[in-house]
């Protein structure tokens, strides 16, 4: 099964860009398991209490949440946190033991091969052989070839 991590802006897309995302992304990579870092979760959070297009597009994005796993990384900063996961999640010799934290082994073993971001800085920072999804045109999404 594919795995496909999503960053604040992949789940601010439906109110900001008119995107479908997960069917978006069921088109383009078919059943997936779908990773939200929990600093993604806390940025979407403490974007949602503000007002106008971002603070709606937030509140949304929070509620999409409910379809993706959520994992816990060491990186405290969203961007930072895809990037963990993009790059394995650290050392596989300390998986966690928590039921609401990520079990490594289980990410790299299915591998990380997707990251839903439309942040130019935040591509320029994932590992070659990631595969990154973004908008593409009006209110679709296409992938880039690692």
């Amino acid at each position: 099964m594919t795995t496909v991590v999503l960053d604040t802006n992949a789940l601010m897309m439906p109110v900001e860009c008119d995107v479908r995302v997960f069917e978006e992304l069921d088109r383009l990579v078919g059943e997936a398991d779908l990773i939200v870092p929990r600093a993604v979760v806390a940025e979407l959070e403490t974007l949602s209490a503000g007002g106008g297009t971002e603070g709606r597009a937030a509140s949304v994005g929070r509620d999409l949440v409910d379809r993706c796993r959520v994992v816990e990384t060491e990186a405290g900063y969203a961007d930072d946190a895809v990037v963990e996961l993009a790059e394995g999640g650290g050392d596989d010799s300390t998986p966690s033991v928590d039921g609401d934290r990520v079990d490594w082994e289980t990410v790299d073993d299915t591998g990380v091969t997707h990251v839903v971001t439309n942040d130019r800085e935040l591509q320029g920072r994932l590992p070659r052989d990631v595969h990154v999804i973004g908008i593409r045109g009006a209110n679709t999404l296409a992938e880039t070839e690692p």
